[in-house]
This record gives structure tokens, sequence and C-alpha cells, in this order.
């Protein structure tokens, strides 16, 4: 039996779209904050949130700010975003999500970066062979990590493998993608620094010139970001917007019943089929590197 299932209300790649989560029991609850940091702690195995699947454009997300933060779809300027395929990309290159239970607070200063948080959940790579569904919950090791500084703010990106990946246990650090899959880890710098061109931004930057943090550096910062969110789920931390409303966290003065949950779902529009996806998604986007 799956540990977790998922609800969706109105239709794909419309604003309106959001995926809820469920417990094994079917009972509503948050992604951010309900499901576990870890898959199995002695073991240094997390849980991951899919957001975005490999080879697809919709910049899905954990909504931080909505009650029970269901996945939906980024809207900037009215528009319902979907990433630019930057030649020789499609889409994303990785499966692309979250680790639950973790939040890169935007009032504290990296040491590291120099940048304060993106005031997100940390965000993974899953570098497996499979092509995950979105609002799958799956476990991974955590391989490394890279620091990107996107508008000035520290947005950590986890590189990490699905457990169940047939070649999972020949991965134990940064340098086992670098030997494995040569090339994954500088085309994932390359997409990081150039997918926002294409809204006419400027290239990305990085803290480290670029550099790839191994595993041991990973795991620090993955667990000072649990620091974070446990502070802003027991309200040491002042949150701003975000929804803290959850059902398991016996500490958290935002803890709500599974009835008031149920009523935010069924608040939200029915399930009907997608929308179209516009036809430029498709397009390549070509540029001169800088």
């Amino acid at each position: 039996m799956s540990r977790y299932g998922v609800e969706e209300r109105a239709g794909p790649h419309s604003p309106e779209y959001r995926l809820f989560f469920k417990d094994a029991a079917g009972r509503y609850i948050s992604p951010f904050h309900d499901i576990p940091i870890y898959a199995d702690a002695g073991k240094n195995v997390f849980n991951m949130v899919v957001e975005v699947p490999r080879w697809t454009n919709a910049k899905m997300e954990i909504s931080t700010k909505e009650p029970l933060n269901p996945i939906k779809q980024d809207v900037k300027k009215g528009k319902l975003r979907f990433v630019a395929n930057v030649f020789p990309h499609k889409g994303y290159i990785w499966n692309y999500g979250a680790i639950p239970q973790t939040w890169e607070d935007p009032g504290h200063k990296d040491e590291n970066t120099g940048c304060c948080g993106d005031n997100d959940p940390i965000d993974v790579c899953e570098i497996g062979s499979k092509v995950c569904s979105r609002g799958e919950v799956i476990k991974v090791k955590v391989l490394g990590t890279l620091a990107l500084i996107d508008e000035g703010e520290t947005d950590w990106k986890v590189i990490a493998i699905n457990t169940e990946d047939p070649e999972a246990a020949s991965y134990n650090d940064i340098e086992d993608v670098r030997r494995m899959k040569p090339g994954y880890l500088e085309a994932t710098v390359d997409w990081f620094r150039r997918y926002k061109v294409p809204d006419g931004k400027p290239e990305n930057q990085f803290a480290f010139n670029g550099e790839f943090k191994g595993k041991d550096f990973a795991l620090d910062v993955i667990k000072g970001t649990h620091e974070h969110w446990k502070a802003l789920i027991t309200k040491k931390t002042d949150g701003g917007e975000i929804n803290c409303t959850n059902l398991t966290v016996s500490d958290s003065p935002f803890c709500c019943s599974q009835d008031c949950a149920k009523a935010t779902v069924d608040a939200a529009p029915p399930c009907k089929a997608a929308s179209p996806i516009p036809p430029e998604v498709d397009k390549w986007f070509y540029y001169q590197k800088n």
C-alpha cells in the first residue's frame, strides 16, 4: 500500500488546479508540514515530494501560503508559468521537488553564501532513471548540493537519487554522479544558470563558483533548514504569509482537525480534464552563452 495518496481539484494547467495530499489512511495532510523529513533517519534517507516530473515544463510547486499546502502551478504576471526549453534541454532534466519539514528562512543569512533563504522548502533534483509522477513521495539518498543565488536569495539545490533506483547502491557522494553520469552535473549548472534568460532576466549566479558540495555538506544544510522549519511550525519564528496549518505536529499552535482539513479540500473546485498546454511551451530557445 502506498504511504501517501493525492486528490486533484480543478484541471491541470489551469490557475485553479490543486493537488491535495492524503496519508495511508486517507486523511488529508500538508506535504510541507505533515510528511516527515526522514524516511529512515538512521540511514540518512529522506522523503521527497515530487512537484515536477522529468521532461515536463509546468512550474508546479508546493503552495506555501495556502491551507494544506497543495501543489499548484506557479503564476507570474497573470499567466501560468512554464519553464522554457533552453537548448539543448527539454523541460526539467531531473525529477524536481522538495524535502518536507524544511524551510529556507528569509530572515537567516547563510554563512556559506552570505544571502538569506528563499522562503521555501529545500529543493531536490532526483537523478534516477524513473520518471516520477506529480505528487509522488519517494525515498532518496542525498549525494550533494549546489548553491544557486536566485535574485539575491540562497536557493539550495540538493542532488539525490531514489533509493529504489536499480543503481542506487552505486551512488554515495557527488563524485559518483560525475563518474556514473558524465556531463549531468555540468548540465545541471547550465540549466539553472540559464533557465530564466528567456523571460528577459540575467543568468543566475552561484556560490562556490558553481562547484557542487558533497554529501556531508548537503546533509548539514538540510538539517539546518529542518531546524528553521521547527521554529516556523512552533511559532518561534515569524513566517509571514507562510501557512503552517498541519494535522500531526503535536507541539504546533497551527495544528487543525481532519474536519477542518476536509472543509479546505471540499471548498476547491471539482476535478476536471486538463487544459491544453500552450504550443509555445514546446519551442526551443537558443542564445549565445555568456
